[in-house]
Order: structure tokens, then sequence, then C-alpha cells
């Protein structure tokens, strides 16, 4: 693997992978658009804190605008409606023969491919536990999937290096032919995350009060549904099967997916989801137009009806914006919402 390796992105996912590589002997370059972050981790380091590992890792930190060069090896780790812009941003850096990773949430490849180049733009999938704490200072809560695949699904040496690179970071890693069905996959869980970030419960709690498993039930057949309708094979992670969301599962195979989807969340102290943290703790415009949108968008181009996403979507913003609060009872008002049967 070419050094040095290239974050685009130091907050949860970028600064826990980054810091990663650095234990393992790689050099790498951090780029994040907090200035104060930027300064501590010059100054003082990255500190990685939580049960997987804790350390304080030393690396060169640049401003986007400060940055200098070309990378071979980059990985794009930003929230995903900053995608356009920090690609933009990121393309005079990209060497002629690199590759940009995206190690998002969402569908966020097809962003880069466009601005990037779909030859120079790779998909990649990630499940573990991390939030930033403030600056300089990013907790690795739980292990979880890392998966990392060719857009086109074919096996390229420069797929083999990276996988071989993650191995650094998660020895479970999987190099896959079928990317979009993690990512895919990850949407149907995702949108149940969202969901849970209308309560204060914690992820855990959440999926498994009784209270709630209907509606969030039928929000990921929604989900399920238009993935089915795009032609992906959803595929499962961390026990959580999405192929139990898709028409004609049955009631059975839902109800060990939301227990498994327990058990793991039960594992990490990362409690609440980061829709939840940017909300309650942030302050911030979450993910949910940027990741959820496209489910919506991909609905409508194939005739697969979508009320509960674009109701849910429609609620995140109202608590973005101060007019909603977290309650069980929106959970109520989600499933007013319907939702539409579908073969």
């Amino acid at each position: 693997m070419s050094d040095p390796i290239l974050i685009w992105g130091a907050g949860a996912i970028g600064g826990t992978l980054g810091a990663a590589f650095i234990r393992t002997g790689h050099e790498v370059v951090f780029v994040d658009n907090v200035p104060e972050h930027v300064t501590e981790m010059n100054e003082f380091g990255l500190r990685i804190v939580g049960p997987i590992f804790e350390d304080t890792v030393r690396a060169k930190a640049f401003l986007p605008a400060d940055l200098i060069g070309q990378f071979e090896t980059i990985f794009l780790c930003v929230k995903a409606l900053h995608t356009d812009a920090a690609a933009r941003d990121l393309l005079p850096h990209v060497a002629p023969n690199g590759v940009v990773v995206s190690a998002q949430n969402g569908l966020n490849e097809l962003v880069i491919a466009d601005i990037i180049g779909r030859d120079r733009t790779m998909g990649c999938f990630v499940n573990f536990g991390a939030d930033f704490l403030e600056p300089g200072i990013v907790t690795f809560g739980g292990r979880g999937a890392v998966v990392i695949g060719e857009l086109d699904g074919s096996t390229t040496e420069r797929l083999v290096a990276l996988h071989k690179l993650l191995l650094d970071f998660e020895p479970d890693a999987v190099l896959t032919s079928n990317i979009w069905g993690y990512l895919w996959g990850k949407l149907v869980y995702g949108a149940l995350l969202f969901a849970t970030a209308l309560t204060n419960d914690s992820i855990a709690d959440a999926l498994a009060d009784p209270a709630y498993r209907a509606v969030l039930t039928d929000l990921g057949r929604e989900v399920g549904a238009v993935a089915k309708a795009e032609g992906i094979a959803t595929e499962a992670f961390n026990g959580f099967d999405p192929g139990a969301f898709v028409p004609g599962a049955s009631q059975a195979q839902i109800d060990n997916s939301f227990d498994e989807m327990v058990v793991h969340n039960r594992k990490s102290t990362k409690s609440h989801s980061g829709i939840w943290r940017d909300l309650a703790v942030r302050k911030r415009q979450t993910e949910a137009q940027d990741q959820l949108g496209p489910i919506v968008d991909a609905g409508r181009r194939n005739g697969v009806q979508t009320p509960l996403t674009a109701r849910l979507i429609a609620m995140i913003r109202e608590m973005e914006t101060g007019q909603r609060t977290f309650s069980p009872d929106n959970m109520t008002v989600l499933a007013s919402a319907g939702t539409v049967a579908v073969a």
C-alpha cells in the first residue's frame, strides 16, 4: 500500500481508521474542516478513547485549503451531506492512478463517481461504533462490519491491497463483489436508526421495545422493497438481516433480525446513533435528506411508494429546526403516515 494515506474527514470514522493505520506503521495525513480539531491534532495528536484501544497518535493535519500534493490512497469520511463539496475540494489532490474510498453512510459512491470519476472511486461499508467527542478526541466504542468492493464487482489489485490495509483495522474485514448489496442493506438499517433518533431511547432499547416494532418493521420493509425493485441482493452484517425486510419475509425472520440487532448494539459503548448525537448534542443538521432521500427517489423511479421514509425525513427536519422534540409519541406520528404493501 502506497503511503501516505490521506484521510479526508478526521471525525468518528476517519479518525478511528486513520489512528488504526498509524498504529500499524502507515503514514497518514488528515484533512478536516474544523480548525480547532486540526490545531489539536497538530499540537497534541489525535486521541482515541474507548474499550477497543486507547492511544494518542501523531500525524500531520490540514484544513482543506491548506493541503498540498496528490495522493494515491484516499479515504473520504465526511457526512453524506458534505460529500459533494468535499469531493470537489478533494479532486485536485487525487493522483491520476489514485482511488477514493467512500468510508461513509449512504450511497455517496454515486456522488463521488460523478465528480472524481467512476474508475477512481471504490465502495466501502462500515458499521463500527465511533463518535467525535471534541477537538482532538474520538471514541471508538464498538467493533462492526467493514467491507470494501469495486463498484462494478470486479476483483482488482488495488482492491486486494486496500482490503489488506483494512485488515490492519478490522481482522474480519470483507472483500466483496457485491458492495451495493451491503450499502443498500445498511440503508435499511440506517432508516431504522433514524427512526430511533426520534426518541431519547438508546438504539438497543428502541429496537427492543415491542411498542415500536410494527412501525419499524413497516419502515424496513419499505426500504427493502425499493432495494428489491432496484435489483439489489442485500447483504447481512453484524446479525442484521436486511433480507428479513423484503416482501415475503416471515415474521420469524423479522423478529430474529431485531433481536440480533439488539444484542449487537448492547455490546457497544456507543449507546445512541450519530443521528441522535447530531440532534441532541451537536445541534446540527443530520444526514437524513442525503441518506434517506435517495431511497425516496429510487422508489419513485421504480413505482414503489415510500410514505414512511418521506415522513421520517420531514420529522427529522422538524427536529433539526426545533419544531419537534424527542418523544416516544413520535413513533406514533411516524406510523400515521401509513405504508403500502408491495408484492
